[in-house]
């Protein structure tokens, strides 16, 4: 007697919203770890004016994205070699390259990093998108913001509302990113009971409303854990309930 045929295994396409540069530098991890990997991002980013502060009003630096980094312009060489403290790896490589030196990088947001101030980084500066999360100070602890940049809400893009119909797992690096595909989907009425979700963080997910085919988030906020479980959740068994 034959031993049964082993299941056949497909991918599911695997879709990058986030906007660029970071939605390239995903997709080529992505599609490095064999996936069908597909690029449409729904935001556009745009630097922002912004009035400088004085390098001696400021301690430390508090940077919840690489995008502040990148769009901060030549504002922020007056304030090279200060200390910062990055939301995460990516945040931490952009604000090395632009000299700036790395005071902590954190895994779980911004109030984490509160947690973790030296003692003599008592006065902050914020540099932020135009939506950005609320954080509750230390006592003490002061934070001047500047928003640097702002994210642009696009249209679906052509060739995305027919790939997500057959189905596929989209990754959400944010709330906003959330927010707004699903907004999308409503406005194009997509089944969301054939497109997955892989999202930054659990607080990303509740954005996106229910009704998806699986919605999960990542062990850690970083893009490393994120493309390990869109990777898992892009694998579906033929035959498997």
């Amino acid at each position: 007697m034959n031993a049964p045929a082993p299941a056949s295994v497909s991918l599911l396409p695997l879709i990058i919203v986030r906007p660029q540069p970071g939605a390239e530098r995903t997709r080529v991890a992505a599609q490095a770890a064999g996936l069908d990997v597909h690029v449409f991002p729904i935001f556009a980013i745009h630097a922002l004016p912004w009035d400088p502060v004085p390098r001696d009003q400021v301690d430390a630096i508090l940077l919840g994205s690489a995008n502040a980094v990148r769009e901060a312009g030549p504002d922020l060489e007056a304030l090279r070699a200060m200390p910062a403290y990055c939301v995460g790896k990516a945040t931490a490589r952009a604000a090395e390259e632009a000299g700036l030196r790395i005071a902590a990088v954190g895994t779980g947001g911004l109030q984490e990093l509160l947690g973790n101030l030296a003692p003599d980084h008592r006065r902050l500066l914020r540099l932020a998108g135009a939506l950005h999360v609320p954080l509750h100070l230390p006592a003490g602890v002061t934070v001047k913001t500047r928003i640097v940049y702002a994210a642009e809400l696009l249209p679906m893009p052509p060739g995305l509302a027919a790939l997500l119909e057959r189905g596929a797992v989209v990754m959400l690096h944010s709330g906003d990113a959330a927010r707004h595909f699903a907004a999308l989907c409503r406005e194009h009425d997509l089944d969301r009971s054939r497109i997955s979700l892989a999202a930054i963080g659990p607080r990303a997910l509740g954005w996106a409303g229910p009704g998806w085919a699986a919605m999960r988030s990542a062990s850690s906020p970083n893009d490393s854990a994120l493309l390990a479980l869109a990777q898992s959740m892009c694998q579906d068994v033929q035959g498997q309930p």
